[in-house]
């Protein structure tokens, strides 16, 4: 159950770093309440997979997730792909 947590986890950061592009370009407040209650989902499951799993493995993971998640969806929205995000 750990492990499910900490997708989930990695996956409501992705989430949270979506809506912080999409509470740039609306300025809603709904944006901001989806950011807010994404991050906070998202260290809920992280504090609830560290009860189990040891804090250098569910923090490495999470932070995978949320990089390497947070740059994919980056390119499939449309943002710009050079040498500089890669470096």
């Amino acid at each position: 159950m750990a492990w499910i947590s900490l997708i989930l986890a990695g996956l409501f950061e992705m989430f949270g770093v979506a809506m912080i592009n999409k509470l740039h370009k609306d300025r809603n407040w709904q944006s901001l309440v989806l950011l807010i209650l994404g991050f906070g989902l998202s260290f809920i499951f992280l504090a609830y997979a560290m009860k189990t799993l040891p804090m250098g493995t569910a923090y490495a993971i999470w932070t995978g997730i949320g990089a390497s998640g947070g740059a994919i969806l980056g390119m499939v929205l449309g943002a710009a792909i050079g040498l500089k995000l890669v470096s």
